[in-house]
């Protein structure tokens, strides 16, 4: 397994993680190959994160907007039905953790990761996160509330 797979796999258990501890959400990991481009659709809801460190780049977290609200809806015991500024902001701060346990991982494997505030995009906004979508290997995450794709971009790879 190379670096970049490394590093994928790393969010992509992050995420397994955070969703297990704050959802109590089982998930598959589907990892795929850096060519395999998964198909963006307007009304998903993009997480965007930058890395800087030894590696830089960026994570983006697609999120469907039926699992989006699905995953809002657990983690804030209300009902949600459409997507607004707590939604969005609910799933900015998710992604947050899992970046941030990926990157504390990273550190373990002497890897030094910083991340930098989210960046949303939502809509028709949201190819504005997608950065250079051939640089990326992505990672779907498959939940019993739907699944999601973690995307990591690195520049300096």
């Amino acid at each position: 397994m190379g670096m970049y797979e490394k590093i994928i796999m790393g969010f992509a258990l992050a995420a397994r993680d955070v969703f297990k501890m704050m959802l109590d959400l089982e998930t598959v990991i589907i990892s795929q190959e850096p060519a395999i481009i998964p198909i963006r659709t307007n009304d998903e809801i993009v997480i965007s994160i930058g890395l800087v460190g030894d590696i830089w780049g960026e994570t983006y977290f697609y999120f469907p907007q039926e699992t989006a609200l699905e995953i809002v809806k657990m983690m804030s015991g209300m009902e949600v039905s459409k997507v607004d500024d707590f939604v969005i902001s609910a799933l900015g701060e998710i992604s947050n953790i899992i970046s941030g346990n990926a990157a504390t991982e990273l550190s373990h494997q002497k890897i030094t990761c910083e991340i930098l505030p989210p960046r949303i995009c939502f809509g028709n906004d949201n190819t504005m996160c997608a950065g250079n979508i051939l640089k990326t290997i992505n990672s779907i995450i498959q939940t019993s509330v739907g699944s999601l794709c973690v995307s990591v971009r690195l520049d300096n790879l």
